[in-house]
């Protein structure tokens, strides 16, 4: 999912409440109810759905427009090939690769966010079999693969988002010599107000632990954290600490 602060990176939200903020960053460390009925498990995804579609059609443009920080370091010396962009939100981070010439697939659960990429989209120039806008659920489904790079930027949610599950199968889908890329928050801004300490924010080497890589299929790259700029809510500029993880498929297994 989009990244949640004001106008830093792409799709940080230039309009965006701090409760969004601060409900999308808890959701990272929560698990969603084990054996849950058939019938509250699809309210739940109906829940979601609802809430991101309100989220974008609540503001004519919920996001900065700037590709995330983290992606133009670590994707910008790749050679261009076939790319996954999920939850790509407005789409800067889709539309990013699609102009250094990646043949781009961009997913969100937001119908509305979609179509909004779309035009943006083609706003910029980019052509329109460039970019592949699909919808998807990633707790129910996902694209087909294989893919050169997976990009999975700040993917949380205030709903119930089985997320360590969502980044296997992102995983699974990388063609050999392909690269994933994992980002998400360090922790709360230093700016939140009430934060729930309780939250653990996952680092990279707990996010490369749930992936269950088979070691001799995979290289990894990245297991960083960072510190880079970000707007506070008045505006005002201030940072925020993101963790990274890159890792390279060498071989898929058998």
């Amino acid at each position: 999912m989009p990244e949640t602060s004001p106008t830093t990176a792409s799709d940080s939200p230039i309009t965006a409440s701090d409760s969004v903020t601060l409900k999308a960053d808890a959701a990272e460390a929560r698990t969603p109810e084990a054996d849950a009925p058939e019938a509250d498990a699809a309210e739940k995804r109906a829940t979601e759905t609802a809430f991101w579609d309100a989220l974008y059609n609540d503001s004519d443009r919920v996001w900065s427009g700037l590709p995330n920080h983290a992606l133009v370091r670590e994707a910008g010396g790749l050679t261009p090939g076939r790319a996954l962009d999920l939850g790509c939100g407005e789409g800067a981070d889709a539309i990013w690769l699609a102009l250094e010439g990646w043949q781009v697939t961009g997913v969100d659960i937001s119908r509305t966010a979609l179509d909004r990429a779309e035009r943006h989209a083609a706003d910029k120039g980019v052509d329109g079999d460039r970019i592949d806008w699909q919808r998807h659920d990633l707790a129910t489904s996902f694209p087909a693969g294989p893919f050169d790079l997976v990009s999975a930027h700040f993917l949380h949610s205030p709903g119930d988002l089985p997320r360590e599950a969502v980044l296997r199968r992102a995983a699974a889908t990388v063609a050999p010599g392909g690269v994933l890329l994992v980002v998400g928050h360090a922790g709360w801004p230093a700016w939140a107000v009430d934060p729930d300490h309780d939250v653990h924010f996952p680092t990279p080497q707990e996010v490369f632990a749930a992936l269950e890589l088979p070691e001799e299929e995979w290289e990894l790259l990245v297991s960083e954290t960072y510190e880079r700029p970000a707007a506070r809510p008045d505006g005002t500029m201030g940072t925020r600490r993101d963790n990274t993880l890159k890792v390279r498929r060498l071989r898929t297994g058998g």
